[in-house]
């Protein structure tokens, strides 16, 4: 009970940092500070600090660096200079385009690696030193776990990849409301990344379910094909003395 109400408070804490970092917080500054005068150029600068104090927060907590946070930081650091070099708020909103489509790369490299991108993130997230993780590990002699976690990269690094496009094209078309366009670019990696999870959620949930009913029919196939044998090596029950006397 205890390990659960912790690894709730946990994801609780995890979403609102989320919520206050990467989305409210970037959004309130960028209002404010357009309303206390600053261009749209540096507006967007400042309110990039909130995902970067984000990250900082995430390694303190957790004590280590993870590739998505350096991915982000690396984005908004490229948005800064793009920004400061140009002017332009259209190349400073494009940052968050660059961690996603390194990101979909990455996937999609990782396939020709010994274990996929997203089976290193799931091992990772349910812990490599824990009886789960172990367990979770072993699963990878089977074939058709490997053929999921190697399908699920490559829909990741697909859409991913369409991900970046998108926002490219929406900055792009909503130039007249960089408001608009920020909130769109804040908000769409989650609602993106929550749509993959629920259908890896689904497609395991069917993997697993008709594993186990292969797995019921190859033990009834094997009861069945042993069935003669045990019978032929099965000696005959003796005649009773009272039947034979008969």
């Amino acid at each position: 009970m205890t390990n659960g109400n912790h690894g709730n408070r946990n994801r609780l804490l995890s979403l609102a940092m989320i919520g206050v970092f990467d989305i409210a917080g970037p959004l309130v500054a960028y209002s404010m500070l357009r309303s206390a005068g600053q261009s749209q150029v540096s507006a967007l600068i400042l309110s990039g600090a909130f995902p970067a104090l984000g990250i900082l927060v995430g390694v303190i907590r957790h004590r280590r660096v993870d590739t998505i946070g350096v991915l982000v930081l690396a984005g908004i650091a490229v948005g800064t200079v793009l920004g400061l070099l140009s002017g332009s708020p259209r190349l400073v909103l494009a940052e968050g385009s660059v961690p996603t489509a390194v990101f979909g790369l990455l996937c999609l490299g990782s396939l020709w690696a010994r274990r996929p991108l997203i089976y290193r993130f799931a091992f990772e997230f349910i812990g490599a030193d824990t009886p789960r993780g172990r367990d979770f590990e072993s699963l990878w002699q089977y074939p058709a776990f490997r053929h999921s976690f190697r399908l699920y990269t490559l829909v990741w690094g697909v859409v991913y990849l369409a991900e970046a496009v998108a926002r490219v094209v929406i900055i792009e078309t909503t130039s007249t409301s960089t408001a608009t366009a920020l909130s769109v670019s804040k908000v769409m990696p989650y609602v993106v990344a929550g749509a993959l999870i629920a259908w890896m959620t689904a497609h395991g949930r069917r993997a697993r379910r008709e594993g186990e009913r292969r797995a019921a029919a190859e033990t009834v196939a094997e009861a069945v094909a042993e069935a003669p044998a045990q019978a032929a090596a099965t000696p005959p029950a003796p005649v009773a003395a009272s039947s034979c006397a008969a």
